[in-house]
């Protein structure tokens, strides 16, 4: 019998197609004509802020229903984290 849970209970698979302005875009990470994340590897580098973005990652699986018991957007938000660290960004739809 196979088993769809895994770290911390995650269900699989996570879905990320989700439109969910609060993981893809927050307007408190928008709300200037460049976004943090790119003001960051203008500042650092790509290599480094790749890094941070794994460590994000772990940090929103880390705290998952820690805010409320609907850890759905923590989930979506880590993956967002991986992806982006993977050089695939989510904020260019495809």
């Amino acid at each position: 019998m196979s088993d769809d849970t895994g770290f911390k209970g995650i269900k699989y698979p996570v879905i990320t197609d989700v439109d969910d302005p609060m993981v893809d875009q927050p307007s408190h990470y928008a709300d200037s004509d460049i976004e943090c994340i790119d003001a960051m590897v203008a500042a650092f580098g790509q290599d480094k802020v790749n890094i941070y973005a794994e460590i994000a990652s772990f940090k929103y699986i880390w705290r998952m229903d820690k805010k409320s018991t609907n850890s759905a957007q923590d989930k979506r938000k880590a993956v967002w984290y991986l992806r982006y660290s993977m050089g695939d960004d989510p904020r260019i739809k495809k």
